[in-house]
């Protein structure tokens, strides 16, 4: 038994879990009975104060009733997928399982910490949409279009292509065009929220830009060894690209997360980013409609930059791909033997349902893959969005040095156009494990190979 197993078992982060582990650590040495250690553990957590004279279990059954009561008496089911994930995001998920309106969970291989919900977490609860299970980025989505396009003109057009990319989008924190874009987007009805009404303006001028963070364009090879629709098996060009709703987006995150947490004073500070909205209330009713319009925004940005783009070029689009993260879906799903509607918020995950297409991407360096959900009902029909971070972006900054990560790109044959040290490969898990670790929620058709990539200049303060 682990950490990860104490915490499915309802222990308390903290001192409970490291009074755990220790009472784990010295039941194997006393009595050498690893096949009873289980039901152990498993009756000092349902009983403590029967266990409190133990001299083995003693202060772990006093941690644990010194601990927090959670707020309901059991959690809600939730699984994991994918080895070695951080701790605390094991802590976070479990704790969102703890919700009064939590119906169940899913953690996917690409997961490490966030605000309430981890990177990388699924969860459905009833009737309640919790803005921090949705994310700051709302709607942040990947899009993909292969083009009629050499794979040689990589090389050969490689300025030309640069010239595309920097024309047709832009990097960085409050990125905007001087002569706003178009789009029909624009014609939604904004006043659905105040804060979309006030933030229009903003978002007209932010209209297919990219921003910063982890967000960005890039050319490469898209490989299927199968056809896919009118697509013939084989080598293409692709161009890929990662941004959400902008500044508008976040705008709507901090306001509703801040009405969701006035309403529910009663949370520990551990679960008060994981304040929820009832959607029969009217603050609830105005973030979900806010969200719907972020979501059609974000896939405005991505239409203009691969139209303007490929325009640029004079490219016509053999294949289009893209789908949301960071966002909540009404769907029906069967939990304890019962189907129901459901909120189901991903966020930083990828839906998988039977047949949906996706997009899961790597690093600058490694592949990212176009993939096919499974429709695994355990992980609510969802697969990871990403390979997911391994180290901070302050721990980043402190330990990699470029010379040594313009040389790993050198070797993989990337251009770099601009990024920030934060962005560089070592910062991501390898995606490979990350999709071995998934081979039952999605199906591969096809590989993408970054070759040309634009991120945000160093130096940007991260918007993803």
């Amino acid at each position: 038994m682990q950490t990860s197993d104490l915490i499915r078992l309802g222990v308390p982060h903290g001192e409970a879990i490291r009074r755990g582990i220790d009472f784990i650590t010295r039941y194997i040495l006393k009595t050498k009975d690893r096949e009873g250690l289980r039901a152990a553990v498993e009756a000092v957590v349902a009983n403590p104060s029967g266990h409190l004279a133990d001299p083995l279990a003693g202060e772990f059954a006093a941690a644990l009733l010194r601990a927090p009561r959670p707020i309901r008496p059991s959690m809600a089911p939730w699984r994991k997928w994918g080895d070695h994930l951080e701790p605390e995001a094991l802590n976070q998920m479990a704790r969102a399982c703890q919700l009064p309106v939590s119906v169940a969970g899913a953690l996917m291989p690409d997961a490490h910490v966030g605000y309430g919900l981890p990177i990388g977490g699924v969860l459905a609860t009833e009737n309640a949409v919790i803005p921090y299970a949705v994310g700051v980025d709302i709607a942040c989505r990947m899009k993909m279009t292969v083009l009629d396009l050499a794979v040689r003109d990589l090389d050969r057009k490689r300025e030309r292509l640069a010239r595309a990319i920097e024309s047709e989008t832009r990097f960085g924190v409050g990125a905007r065009f001087d002569t706003p874009r178009e789009h029909a987007v624009l014609h939604e009805d904004w006043s659905v929220s105040p804060v979309t009404a006030r933030n229009k303006d903003r978002a007209r001028s932010q209209l297919g830009t990219s921003g910063s963070g982890n967000h960005f364009v890039e050319f490469g090879t898209f490989t299927n060894p199968e056809p896919i629709g009118a697509l013939p098996a084989g080598e293409h060009v692709a161009l890929l690209s990662h941004s959400g709703s902008r500044g508008t987006g976040a705008s709507v995150c901090d306001h509703y997360s801040r009405l969701a947490m006035a309403k529910h004073p009663e949370l520990p500070k551990e679960l008060a980013h994981l304040a929820w909205l009832d959607l029969d209330d009217p603050d609830g009713a105005e973030y979900w409609a806010a969200m719907q319009l972020m979501g059609q925004y974000a896939a405005a940005n991505h239409q203009l930059i691969h139209e303007h783009i490929a325009r640029h070029l004079g490219l016509d689009v053999l294949l289009d791909v893209e789908n949301h993260h960071n966002f909540a879906w009404r769907e029906r799903h069967v939990v304890h033997g019962v189907e129901r509607e459901l909120i189901v918020h991903r966020k930083g995950a990828t839906p998988a349902g039977d047949g949906v297409l996706g997009i899961i991407p790597g690093s600058m360096s490694s592949p990212g893959y176009l993939v096919s959900g499974l429709g695994n009902p355990e992980s609510l029909r969802s697969a990871s969005h990403g390979a997911g971070r391994v180290m901070s972006r302050t721990q980043a900054l402190k330990s990699l040095e470029w010379d040594r990560v313009r040389r790993q790109l050198r070797e993989r044959g990337v251009h770099l156009l601009s990024a920030g040290l934060d962005e560089a490969p070592a910062v991501y898990k390898d995606i490979d494990q990350v999709m071995a670790a998934q081979a039952d929620l999605v199906r591969v058709l096809g590989r993408f190979d970054p070759r040309l990539v634009k991120m945000a200049p160093e130096g940007e303060k991260a918007e993803d």
